[in-house]
């Protein structure tokens, strides 16, 4: 029979402790429920005896029903001058109003005798009677070891006699927890069998769990080892959000998990949704996707060599560990000066134009793609332009607008205050002129607003789109500000979104190419939608 496991997330507490990490209630009630449609077994929604958004984070969720994740709420044993029904902490945890609750206390003696400043023992009797206390009180009791690994490996003794007070205490869950980050795969083995064999010794069903931290670049290393050891849940954050280095990647070990180990959990059958979950729950968090994140970025099953093309072609097993839409992700073919005709193709098939693999035009592609990005032009992260460059050389691109000319001017008239910026540009479309100024902050801004009041009559879609990203890069620095500049611009219209490049000595032009670019692939998707 496969093993079942439970996954338990703790993005909105341990994961906001990550440095640029900010989450508003909205963020957080929003992402508990994409946690939910994910079908994680626990959300842990913050500590609300030690923060005042995480006890409104728990009124709200009153209110808010979860379909099948278990809301959790966290927090630490009780002060040890405190009486357990007179600990602010513990009386905070039960108000929050949660079926489970998950408490930590100190595993390793340093800690005992450092940080809480009490005797060995006096640690060991606020573990049990917190629990105890809490226990009639919440449906599922979790105790989250702090520092097990660390603390068992300096003494091995005590450590084990921090368990027996928490199995004592009535917990359900005993989650060893690398806090540091410091603990290596290799250790886990003889360790974990320590704590199995002192459960067993205890009689009681009790589950055990791993809580990795990801300084030695191995919480999900960790994390795997852990569940094939046996170990029941396995706590973690998604995209590995968390404190100094993060916390385990859970968007790594649920497919991993499922599809490696071949175990099985609620989430399992909701794999095709982990690449929008690490996507929205970065964008609620403000920051950028990681392109080069296993299973989920974006770069994950992206193939560039063209002998990798052709045999991914043959069959994607070739290069791709598992097939990317088992996660939600897709594969890509990436367009760069390392392409051969294999890319070119396949590039083609996916855009649906018709090209035989012995067209010459192959050859003068591949030639011009090298060309290009001789130049300094780069379509790894712009292909929208790079499938307008094979649209044009196959003769099969329409001409929606011609420019005539532009100007932008940028007039410095105080100190203190902002340039005056101001765009002016004439086009033809079809065999009709039109002539636009426009003001903008910058005269990229300008150009881009100039462009649009121009098109948007004849092109009522370019009302659509908006300019989502702006980069620019010096490509040589031999000749200062002689230096050719590449831009890359992203766009979208609240469908898709697309990237496109510019290169030249000049940053207004280089930009100028981009944005035509934009505006055109826009229209040539538009057109295809009609038809």
């Amino acid at each position: 029979m496969t093993r079942y496991i439970t996954l338990y997330d703790t993005t909105l507490r341990d994961g906001t402790q990550a440095e640029n990490v900010n989450l508003s209630l909205e963020d957080k009630v929003r992402i508990s429920h994409k946690l939910d449609d994910l079908r994680l077994d626990f959300i842990e929604g913050g500590w609300p005896g030690a923060n005042p958004l995480s006890e409104e984070y728990f009124r709200r969720m009153k209110g808010e029903k979860l379909h099948h994740a278990r809301l959790t709420a966290f927090g630490s044993t009780r002060h040890f001058r405190n009486r357990p029904e007179k600990d602010d902490n513990l009386r905070a945890l039960i108000a929050a109003g949660t079926p489970v609750v998950t408490i930590f206390g100190k595993s390793w003696d340093i800690h005992v005798t450092e940080a809480l400043q009490i005797g060995l023992n006096d640690n060991l009797i606020i573990i049990e009677d917190s629990l105890a206390w809490l226990r009639p009180q919440v449906e599922t009791l979790i105790y989250d070891a702090e520092h097990f690994f660390d603390g068992y490996k300096n003494n091995p003794s005590y450590t084990l006699q921090t368990l027996q007070a928490a199995i004592a205490g009535g917990a359900d869950f005993l989650v060893l927890c690398d806090t540091n980050g410091g603990t290596l795969p290799h250790e886990l083995p003889a360790i974990i069998g320590q704590v199995q064999q002192l459960v067993t010794a205890s009689g009681k069903a009790l589950k055990l769990g791993i809580h990795p931290h990801n300084d030695s670049e191995t919480a999900v290393a960790n994390s795997l080892m852990a569940l094939s050891l046996g170990c029941d849940q396995v706590q973690g954050t998604i995209n590995g959000y968390g404190e100094r280095c993060g916390n385990a990647n859970l968007t790594s070990i649920i497919p991993a998990a499922v599809c490696k180990l071949g175990l099985n959990c609620a989430a399992a059958g909701q794999l095709d949704q982990l690449y929008s979950v690490s996507r929205y729950v970065n964008e609620l968090a403000n920051l950028p996707q990681n392109r080069y994140q296993p299973y989920v970025g974006e770069s994950a099953f992206a193939h560039k060599g063209g002998i990798h093309v052709s045999a991914v072609k043959r069959n994607p097993l070739t290069y791709e560990h598992i097939d990317p839409e088992r996660v939600g992700n897709m594969r890509r073919i990436l367009v760069s000066d390392q392409a051969g005709r294999a890319n070119l193709l396949y590039k083609a098939r996916q855009w649906g134009i018709d090209i035989a693999e012995d067209d010459p035009v192959l050859y003068q592609l591949v030639a011009e793609l090298k060309e290009r990005e001789n130049q300094g032009y780069m379509f790894e992260g712009a292909e929208a332009s790079f499938e307008l460059l094979m649209r044009r050389s196959l003769g099969i691109l329409p001409e929606y607008f011609k420019l005539i000319e532009f100007r932008v001017m940028n007039h410095k008239y105080r100190i203190h205050k902002r340039p005056y910026t101001e765009a002016t540009i004439r086009i033809m479309v079809g065999k009709e002129e039109t002539h636009t100024v426009a003001k903008g902050d910058g005269p990229v801004n300008a150009l881009d607003r100039a462009l649009r009041l121009a098109l948007v009559p004849f092109y009522p879609a370019l009302a659509e789109v908006g300019l989502r990203d702006y980069k620019v890069r010096v490509l040589t620095g031999e000749h200062g500000t002689e230096a050719r500049v590449r831009v890359l611009i992203e766009s979208g219209d609240g469908e898709n979104t697309w990237g496109t490049v510019g290169a030249s000595l000049d940053i207004i032009e280089a930009s100028w190419q981009a944005l035509a670019d934009s505006i055109t692939y826009k229209l040539l998707k538009a057109e295809k939608k009609k038809g």
